[in-house]
């Protein structure tokens, strides 16, 4: 079979000073000398990955082994990261197919053109790491001035134009309609006794679920926002509790006049649940907050020290923490009543009767009832195998393994954040020459600890089978285990358990 020559074209989006993919074909065909080629194009696709539709096509082709050449306008045509671009090159070297770059003179059919497309890709690495630097410096020099930075705009507030030490940005705009809502959650919240919960509740009654943006209220929206401060002035009382928490002060107290407010960006620290706010950055913000500092730190001292508070092991039932709502995803908790024989426990679905978001009716669900049911089918899921009590090993690597998913989730969202950056339409050549360079390093880790979490789940398995303590006959002596014994089985053989107002679902770990 003959093998033929690759013309590629591409082109993001239309520029005046940009050359047509009719252009880059003609430069293109002249390169091949006379011999049949094939032509692939993909219009109005970024160089930030290689997910397009013709550049997949010649790709399969080059696999099908019909390719012999492939010839490109520029180099920048086929990608702009040094990832993707050094993948292509193994996937063309097994494949015996040369790389030709018509206008900068790269032939990888000979030592010199590969040796100059070596080179490239190394500058092109330097430029890229010396441009990174340069944007990281700009944002936290744009963020220590109060700039806007962006963003989701936040409820209570709309954005207006302002300049600021003659730079033209945007400052947050009190939205009174929204603010109203907003005053009335730390009211409620900065009650000594009430919880989220209860202001939850609260707003339903108002009928006030949904908010004027049309997003139903929750627990976690509510402490997002007595989270933020940019709701409150920022007198000296902001400053001395932030700086009790070891935050990065960026203006000096005198500054903290309760006139204006301020912004919580990202420091060193890269907790994005704003939890814990060590090295996080304080800055002050051109807008008027209106929510009083003393009801503000009242909520936000409040959140703080309930996330401080550990949680309770359950003592109720074995199953607690184990079994939830198949319709509403929350958990099943037990309460107890009164009766003639004593109290009688039951479980209850706190998506209704706490949050009020399931809208399916459970029936009764006696804990004795549902704790037998379960037994019985421990009794023969277990026929014939053996299981271990739960030891701390196991607890250390999942938490681990818990760090390594959060960290992943961490570079997922910086490299989301940088590949939008690369569809603006001001991001120059230099530029998108970094972003495409750091793209690869926090992939490159990105990896790492995928291969890292996975070393540790293998860990994990070995020391599971190393320290098993064999239980033949466990379901014949599980009335003899202590509660904890009976919680440690559920947790290594069952990942939950989902009630049905009609059936009964266990997902296990076996």
């Amino acid at each position: 079979m003959c093998r033929k020559i690759a013309i590629y074209a591409r082109k993001s989006v239309f520029r005046e000073d940009s050359i047509s993919i009719e252009s880059q074909i003609e430069i293109c065909r002249y390169e091949a000398r006379g011999q049949e080629y094939l032509v692939y194009q993909d219009n109005g696709y970024s160089g930030k990955n290689t997910d397009r539709p013709d550049f997949q096509r010649m790709v399969s082709d080059i696999r099908a082994g019909l390719i012999s050449k492939v010839i490109v306008y520029k180099l920048d045509r086929v990608s702009r990261s040094v990832l993707d671009f050094s993948g292509l090159m193994e996937l063309f070297q097994q494949f015996g197919v040369s790389f030709v770059s018509a206008t900068e003179h790269f032939d990888t059919s000979n030592p010199m053109g590969r040796a100059m497309l070596n080179i490239c890709i190394v500058f092109a690495q330097l430029e890229r790491e010396t441009i990174q630097q340069r944007v990281i410096d700009a944002y936290s020099s744009r963020s220590r001035k109060g700039l806007y930075m962006g963003g989701k705009i936040p409820y209570g507030f709309r954005k207006a134009p302002i300049v600021i030490d003659g730079v033209k940005t945007s400052m947050y705009v009190k939205q009174p309609d929204e603010a109203e809502d907003i005053s009335l959650i730390y009211q409620l919240y900065s009650k000594p006794s009430a919880t989220l919960g209860d202001v939850l509740r609260e707003l339903e009654a108002r009928e006030s679920a949904t908010n004027r943006r049309g997003r139903r209220w929750n627990t976690a929206r509510l402490s997002d926002i007595m989270r933020n401060p940019i709701y409150t002035t920022n007198d000296i009382s902001i400053y001395e509790f932030f700086r009790l928490q070891g935050s990065n002060l960026i203006n000096p107290p005198e500054q903290f006049n309760g006139v204006t407010s301020q912004y919580l960006f990202s420091g060193t620290n890269t907790n994005r649940k704003t939890w814990d706010l060590t090295d996080q950055n304080v800055v002050i913000a051109p807008h008027r907050g209106f929510i009083e500092p003393e009801k503000w730190l009242a909520c936000r001292r409040k959140l703080l020290a309930n996330h401080q508070v550990r949680t309770c092991r359950a003592k109720n039932s074995f199953l607690s923490g184990r079994i939830k709502c198949g319709c509403c995803g929350y958990a099943l908790v037990v309460r107890f009543s009164q009766r003639s024989k004593g109290h009688v426990r039951y479980f209850i679905d706190t998506g209704r009767t706490q949050y009020h978001c399931c809208t399916q009716k459970l029936p009764t669900i006696h804990a004795d009832d549902l704790e037998a049911v379960i037994i019985e089918r421990l009794h023969r899921k277990l026929s014939g195998l053996t299981i271990r009590s739960a030891g701390n090993a196991e607890g250390e690597i999942s938490e681990h393994i818990s760090r390594i998913a959060a960290r992943s989730a961490e570079l997922e969202n910086e490299i989301e954040k940088l590949v939008d950056r690369m569809m603006l339409p001001d991001t120059d050549k230099t530029a998108a020459k970094y972003i495409n360079s750091r793209i690869a390093k926090l992939d490159t880790e990105k990896s790492e600890l995928s291969h890292q979490a996975a070393r540790l789940r293998a860990d994990r398995q070995k020391k599971d089978n190393a320290h098993c303590t064999v239980l033949h006959n466990v379901m014949d002596k599980w009335n003899e285990l202590s509660f904890d014994d009976k919680r440690s089985v559920i947790e290594v053989l069952i990942e939950k358990i989902l009630v049905y107002p009609d059936r009964l679902e266990i997902c296990w770990k076996i």
